[in-house]
Formats: structure tokens, C-alpha cells, sequence
């Protein structure tokens, strides 16, 4: 069942001074209950913002230009004060990157629980400060802290216990869709599996839907059922895991992968990806990804691509993934050859 569905959503920066940047561009997604997707791509592609834009935390000067999100059967994107915050109760939440910068420093954790328990309690419901601390403990115990931490400050842990207080946080309202902004950033490899094991764990035993925003594919690879790639504020593939590690893709996550290595093999050779991405703050004609892909072809900087049928899932690719529908992607596709990989 389709918990939500995303359709041409894009979201811009535009500052009172200065460059209007389109960071998310005419994004289609769907999501279904209790799925675990992780999204992928190079710093300034768009992977926050749009995580920001389906949970309806954007602030400015960034905003939804247009689109539609559809969660459970409602368009938030069409919501505002008292009914946003009504849809958010129990519907979705955000994780953000860093523990210390998401908590209030001056307040201690059982005020956090206090503030959020109490600003979205329903009709008829009361927290008392003997239910803030029950609830506060039964959930930092299902994130392996103690009921102790309830009297720290955020100073007085450590980044793994303040990133699994954030989570207890947002466990708080049950919500049905969370999405994990770089939850392990600044965290050491240790700290970052014990909570990613937590996230993993919580999620199929609650069954919430999960976005895991990252730049670690080793990461996404091993957390998540399905891979979304983005470059350059559009989505241009989308795969279950276990296939993203083998078969033709689109160049650039083809790019992606050969930076990629597993430790535990005897021997490692990574590769960089030449090149920048696209300044957003100018007009893209094409596939944004062109300039830096060996496989490009003439139609390549003319015509956007569309997401198109490629393995198990869809690429927005001339080339590997030609869509009958774009005149000369077919052409395009013989003339670069099938069996052709662009990071080998």
C-alpha cells in the first residue's frame, strides 16, 4: 500500500539578495508502508531538501514551488498552520544530522519529551510530569538508554546517546513515515553501526516507513530494501539494494559504486568521478550529468531524460535506460553500446 506519493515536486532557494537556486527539480517518488529506501548522491544534489520538502519542514528562503505529496490520501503540500500540524501527529517526522544542533542546549531531555508529548496531545489527553517521565523512559529504553539520561543535558552525552535521544524523540508521536537525515554524521564507525543496527531494528519491529538520507552507500546498501540516486535535484535511478551492486545502471551511479570498496576486502581500488556537478542556479538543458559522463551522446545535451525501465527498476538515462517516448534514445543507446560501463 502507497503510504505517500511525491509527483513533480520542486523546491527552490531564494534569497531577499542573491541567486535563485532550484534544488529540487520535477521529482516523482512513492513510498509504500514500511518500506526502508535510502537516498544517495554528492553533497548539493538536493538529498536534504527534499527530505525537508516531503515532511514539511522546509524554512526559508527555501519553498515548495509546486507539486503534490500525497501522505495517506492527503496533500500536505497544501497544508498550513494548525492542519499541518494536526497531519504531523502520528504521520511522519525527521531525524536531523547532529544530535547536538537538534536538542535545545538549556534544556535538560525530559523537557524535550515534555514539549513535544504536550504540544501534540489530542483531545482529552493529558501529560502529567509522572506520564512525561514513564513515557520518556519506555522510549529511551527502546533506543538502549537508560532511564537515567531523562535528567541529562545535552553536553553530558555523548554523539552516538544524543542522536539515539533524537530518535526516541520522534518515536515519541509513533509516526507512520521517518526520514533519517545523515544520522551517523561526525559519529566514529563503531557509534555508527550500534545506531544504525538501532534504526534497522526499530523499523522492522514498528513497521514505519524509512528514508535514510547519506553519502555512505556501504551504509545504504546494507540498511535498506530499495536505493534511490539523485543528482543534480532530480532522482535519476531507482533500485531495490540488492541489484545496485551488479548490472548496468546510469553512468553516474555507476560513478558512485566505483568510489565505493568494501573494508573487509584484501585489496581496495576506488575511483574519483571528474568533474563538478552543475551550478542549479542556472538553466539545465539535458541530462544534467552530460559534462562529466564518458558515455554522452548528442541527445544526451538537448533532452532531459525520463526515468525509464532498466534491471529491476528505472534510470533516467539515454543511454542505459532509452525511453521509446524521447526520439533518438534508441539511436543513442546503439551507438554507445550495450555492454559498455563507464567507471571500468
Amino acid at each position: 500500500m502507497t503510504l505517500l506519493a511525491a509527483e513533480k515536486v520542486n523546491v527552490v532557494y531564494e534569497p531577499a539578495r542573491g541567486t535563485r537556486i532550484w534544488s529540487v527539480r520535477d521529482v516523482d517518488l512513492d513510498l509504500k508502508q514500511g518500506e526502508f529506501v535510502g537516498l544517495v548522491g554528492e553533497s548539493g544534489c538536493g538529498k536534504s531538501t527534499l527530505g525537508f520538502a516531503l515532511t514539511r519542514m522546509l524554512r526559508a528562503p527555501a519553498r515548495l514551488e509546486n507539486g503534490v505529496i500525497s501522505f495517506g490520501g492527503v496533500d500536505v503540500a497544501s497544508l498550513t498552520g494548525e492542519a499541518l500540524r494536526r497531519q504531523r501527529r502520528k504521520g511522519f517526522a525527521i531525524v536531523l544530522q547532529s544530535g547536538m544542533n537538534a536538542l535545545n542546549p538549556v534544556r535538560n531531555v525530559e523537557l524535550h519529551f515534555s514539549d513535544i508529548l504536550r504540544a501534540h496531545a489530542g483531545p482529552g489527553e493529558h501529560y502529567s510530569d509522572a506520564a512525561v517521565r514513564r513515557r520518556g523512559a519506555e522510549l529511551l529504553g527502546k533506543v538502549s538508554l537508560e532511564a537515567s539520561v531523562l535528567k541529562k543535558f545535552p553536553h553530558e552525552l555523548s554523539g552516538g546517546m544524543r542522536q539515539r535521544v533524537s530518535i526516541a524523540l520522534v518515536l515519541s508521536l509513533e509516526p507512520k513515515m521517518i526520514v533519517f537525515d545523515e544520522p551517523t554524521t561526525a559519529l566514529d564507525v563503531i557509534v555508527q553501526k550500534a545506531v544504525m543496527q538501532t534504526i534497522q531494528e526499530l523499523q522492522r519491529d514498528q513497521g514505519f516507513t524509512a528514508i535514510l538520507i547519506s553519502h555512505d552507500l556501504g551504509v545504504v546498501l546494507e540498511s535498506t530494501n530499495r536505493v534511490m540516486v539523485m543528482y543534480a535535484g532530480r532522482i535519476v535511478e531507482d533500485q531495490p539494494s540488492k541489484e545496485l551492486v551488479r548490472g548496468l545502471h546510469h553512468p553516474y551511479t555507476e560513478a558512485l559504486l566505483g568510489c565505493y570498496a568494501d573494508p573487509r576486502a584484501e585489496e581496495i581500488h576506488l575511483e574519483g568521478i571528474p568533474g563538478t556537478p552543475p551550478d542549479l542556479s542556472k538553466p539545465l538543458t539535458g541530462c544534467a550529468y552530460a559534462p562529466r559522463c564518458p558515455l554522452a551522446q548528442e541527445i544526451c545535451w538537448k533532452v532531459v531524460p525520463p526515468l525509464a525501465p532498466l534491471g529491476s527498476g528505472t534510470a533516467a538515462c539515454h543511454v542505459r535506460a532509452p525511453s521509446a517516448k524521447v526520439p533518438g534514445a534508441q539511436a543513442a543507446a546503439a551507438k554507445a553500446g550495450a555492454g559498455r560501463v563507464a567507471t571500468k
